[in-house]
């Protein structure tokens, strides 16, 4: 090769070095904090994470190369949220995933703000946690379980898979707006469904299984389980609910999963799954303020006719014709 050619092939090799380089460079690793309100090992908790992963991919985002996921999970017990939410702010995320009332509080208490993706939150605005639905105003958006006046369709499902109920025990938690708002979407509808209905509190397991226990002497009850009870000691709950042959409605798939009579609810599950292209958006720029607060778009009714069977009860063809899911 002459001199000249091999001079100018090595300058236009030099030439495509630094592009070279660049190609072989890693993509920026962006971090992503996730506060969960269940245990790691309850299989509701597998199918949320796999929601959540597969709208991250949809995305364009793949765990291990472009994002970098770290859990906590706290059972939802306020002590451990705390705990693991300084945890997860330490690391700096870029935004931060969480569930429920207490996940939420728990990070907005950690003195560093930090973009929040929530979900499964009853009430964001009684909650203190954004300004208005259309327009959050701060450093948390997301996703809402329902408008209260779903709540009033609890009460309407009970009745129509047990007609005989006439005196109903409704499980929240009293100290919560959302507790009281869900109570007075189901009272209202009392006159015209023949049935009274009493608030029943539910901080911890002891006072679920006395209150339980207590309702259950009278005959021709059921029970309303709200999110909260639920969600904290729903295996207590449809133990109980069996032994004392209570006809009772849940909000979630996984409570009649488990045993429960019936649920009504938000499908959880697809709430992670949009709440990826919150988390999406986020990192690419867009903040929390400006990022309307979405209620659930997609519900499921589930029931349980082992259940059903073994509380005597039959289920009206048209009820069974509406559900999304029966399980024999």
């Amino acid at each position: 090769m002459r001199r000249r050619e091999f001079i100018a092939l090595l300058g236009g090799a030099a030439a495509g070095w630094p592009l070279a380089a660049m190609a072989q460079q890693p993509e920026r690793m962006r971090r992503i904090g996730a506060l969960m309100s269940l245990a790691a090992d309850d299989p509701e908790a597998s199918a949320r994470v796999g929601a959540f992963s597969q709208g991250l991919a949809d995305l364009g985002w793949t765990i291990g190369r472009n994002v970098r996921v770290d859990y906590r999970w706290f059972a939802a017990d306020t002590d451990a949220a705390r705990k693991y939410a300084a945890e997860l702010v330490a690391l700096a995320p870029d935004v931060v995933l969480t569930s429920g009332t207490q996940g939420v509080t728990a990070i907005q208490q950690v003195n560093r703000p930090v973009p929040i993706v929530f979900t499964v939150v009853a009430d964001p605005v009684g909650a203190g946690f954004v300004n208005n639905l259309a327009r959050p105003g701060g450093n948390a958006t997301g996703f809402m379980l329902y408008e209260y006046s779903v709540s009033g369709k609890w009460l309407e499902l009970l009745k129509q898979i047990a007609p005989h109920v006439a005196r109903v025990a409704v499980l929240r938690d009293q100290t919560s707006p959302a507790g009281v708002a869900q109570f007075g979407a189901i009272q209202a509808l009392t006159p015209s469904l023949g049935v009274q209905v009493s608030p029943v509190s539910a901080p911890n397991a002891d006072e679920v299984e006395n209150g339980i226990a207590t309702f259950a002497r009278t005959p021709n009850v059921g029970l309303i389980v709200t999110g909260n009870p639920s969600a904290v000691h729903h295996h207590l709950i449809i133990k109980l609910a069996a032994q004392y042959k209570l006809p009772a409605i849940y909000t979630s798939r996984s409570n009649a999963v488990d045993g429960g009579l019936i649920s009504y609810g938000p499908d959880w599950v697809d709430q992670y799954r949009r709440a990826a292209s919150y988390v999406d958006r986020i990192l690419k720029g867009e903040k929390p303020a400006d990022l309307p607060v979405q209620a659930a778009t997609k519900y499921e009714l589930v029931i349980n006719m082992k259940t059903a069977k073994a509380l005597g009860l039959e289920v009206p063809a048209t009820l069974l014709a509406r559900a999304d899911e029966v399980i024999e």
